[in-house]
């Protein structure tokens, strides 16, 4: 290992000269307080940044160990460091801008949710961080003195204000961990307490923008206020008894005007699948993990799904037993977003009929009697919400606020009235038994029969001409796999790109598992199972600090969209 003088030597003795001598500073370097570790030096000041770890000794950091003493925890605290190194990388990195990446350190940027990334690791030995260096350019030659300045002015100042513990604010470093840890608290009292989802009271849930995910500012917004049915309190290890709305499972409706606030309080549910950092509003909004939310998908793929429950009976016989489509409309695309997700381990779907097909929510009295049953494929929604749960235990959340037919199924509705929610669960079944909708039930006396699916490893392909691995990132809902685009549009709870970038080399690491015989479920299993004994390193052949956890959920979700795929 050579010391970092050396470095500073032989960025010196480069100045001036041609860029790819960068490839040369490639190795470790240590130093008095860390070790600076060049995984990755740039060959070209237009092409991916440089790949730079640093190690912290422990003896150095000094984080207690309270700070990761469990899995909760660890991944706030590296959730932290990760927060603060982006923040004093844009305090005193000073980038050229421009097309390249000239003078740029920085980290994958974290957004509202706490999630587990490779950027930061912590244990008892050492902290260790992962980021990126745009090694500096003139034209084509390099910059020696400017990366000197950025190796030894710019980054031990990044360094010491986020990866010494000395250095931090420790009221806030605790009260992040502590956050996060009473979140994952409460979702594991879920079960428990009889709920699918918690939203606490006083929570802020409507964001500022849709394109800004923070807190709506606290004078704008209406607090969240429990409705005394649904008042159910916790005792969390941190911030002791937590007030909140709790949904039980079966059928919920969320109800209510235009603009009332329905959509914002199942995107809040939706989201509350992750931990949320101090201050989100949405810190104690907290949801069963295997919650996923479905809508209409115009133009998608299907690969042999059983889409027979919803759809069956087609002109020309054509079955839907194993059904396939390289354009499917709403109505079908919704109906396999829901079979793949059972499939993959869903245990609650949450749909807002804004996003949802018309003719696959409900089918009224009065187009029965136009259209008759023999000449209508298509089993609405409607009529198996409930079969889910009885049969599966799949419970539904859903925003209705044009069909009142949905009443005679809900085991409860809420009202989003000035955005505050109220129990309306006895008047919607009065008002049900009361104005009779004369529609009748379709679709049989059972959920109707699924299949496993066995994905065809060759199928599985992201070469591109002679490279035999090309994956792009268009933006945080879009993947170049090889030839073929992955459109992750309609996948909501993907919310930062660490995570797409992961399910992508997820994909290609899940052909390991694929053979004649195991099933998709089987195989995206064996996939978090590695995972969760190996970590996330386990998807690439080198270190990286942009990646991110997903779900099964988002798996299955990215493998079936991928238009080359195969299924026995």
């Amino acid at each position: 290992m050579e010391l970092l003088n050396d470095l500073q030597s032989k960025l010196l003795n480069i100045d001036g000269r041609g860029y790819k001598l960068y490839k040369s500073i490639t190795g470790r370097y240590r130093g008095k307080e860390y070790t600076i570790i060049i995984d990755h030096a740039q060959g070209d000041p237009y092409a991916d940044a440089s790949k730079i770890r640093v190690l912290i000794p422990s003896t150095v950091s000094c984080f207690p160990e309270d700070t990761f003493s469990v899995k909760s925890r660890q991944t706030a605290l590296c959730d932290f460091i990760t927060r603060e190194f982006y923040g004093a990388c844009r305090k005193y990195s000073t980038p050229r801008g421009g097309a390249d990446k000239s003078g740029l350190i920085t980290i994958e940027k974290p957004g509202q949710e706490i999630l587990e990334r490779t950027s930061v690791f912590v244990n008892g030995d050492s902290v260790e961080i992962r980021f990126l260096m745009g090694l500096p350019a003139m034209g084509r030659k390099i910059a020696g003195r400017k990366a000197l300045k950025m190796f030894f002015e710019e980054l031990p100042k990044i360094i010491e204000k986020s990866g010494f513990y000395k250095n931090l604010n420790r009221e806030k470093l605790y009260r992040h961990i502590k956050t996060s840890e009473d979140a994952d608290f409460i979702r594991k009292k879920l079960r428990d307490s009889g709920i699918i989802s918690f939203i606490a009271a006083g929570s802020i849930l409507p964001r500022k923008s849709g394109i800004d995910p923070g807190p709506m500012d606290r004078e704008n917004a209406v607090a969240f206020v429990v409705p005394e049915k649904y008042k159910i309190n916790i005792e969390c290890p941190n911030a002791g008894t937590i007030t909140g709305m709790g949904i039980p499972p079966g059928i919920s409706l969320i109800v209510g005007g235009g603009y009332h606030g329905k959509s914002t309080l199942l995107n809040a549910i939706e989201n509350g699948i992750y931990n949320h950092i101090p201050d989100d509003g949405r810190e104690f909004v907290v949801t069963d993990y295997s919650a996923f939310k479905i809508r209409a998908e115009d133009g998608r793929r299907i690969e042999k799904t059983s889409i027979s429950p919803f759809i069956s009976n087609l002109p020309l016989n054509r079955s839907t037993d194993f059904f396939c489509s390289e354009d499917a409309s709403g109505s079908t695309s919704q109906a396999a977003n829901i079979i793949e997700t059972m499939e993959a381990g869903c245990r609650i779907l949450l749909i807002d009929e804004d996003t949802s097909a018309t003719n696959f929510m409900i089918r009224d009295h009065r187009m029965q009697e136009l259209i008759s049953k023999d000449r209508e494929p298509i089993t609405p929604f409607i009529d198996k919400a409930a079969q889910l749960y009885s049969e599966f235990g799949i419970s539904s959340i859903l925003v209705i606020g044009g069909s009142g037919d949905y009443f005679d199924i809900a085991d409860h509705v809420i009202s989003m009235e000035d955005y505050i929610p109220r129990d309306r669960t006895e008047e919607a079944k009065a008002i049900a038994k009361k104005y009779s909708t004369e529609r009748k039930k379709e679709g049989g006396n059972s959920f109707g029969k699924t299949t496993k699916r066995i994905p065809i490893a060759r199928s599985i392909d992201p070469s591109r001409g002679k490279r035999d691995l090309k994956i792009n990132f268009h933006n945080l809902k879009s993947i170049q796999f090889g030839r073929y685009h992955i459109n992750l549009a309609s996948i909501e709870q993907i919310v930062e790109t660490a995570q797409t970038r992961a399910l992508a080399a997820a994909i290609v690491y899940a052909k390991r598992y694929m053979n004649a015989s195991t099933n998709l479920k089987t195989v995206i299993n064996s996939v978090l199972k590695d995972i969760s004994e190996k970590g996330l390193d386990i998807l690439s052949p080198y270190p990286s600090g942009n990646l991110a956890l997903f779900r099964g959920l988002e798996l299955a979700a990215a493998i079936n969209r991928l238009r080359s795929l195969e299924i026995k």
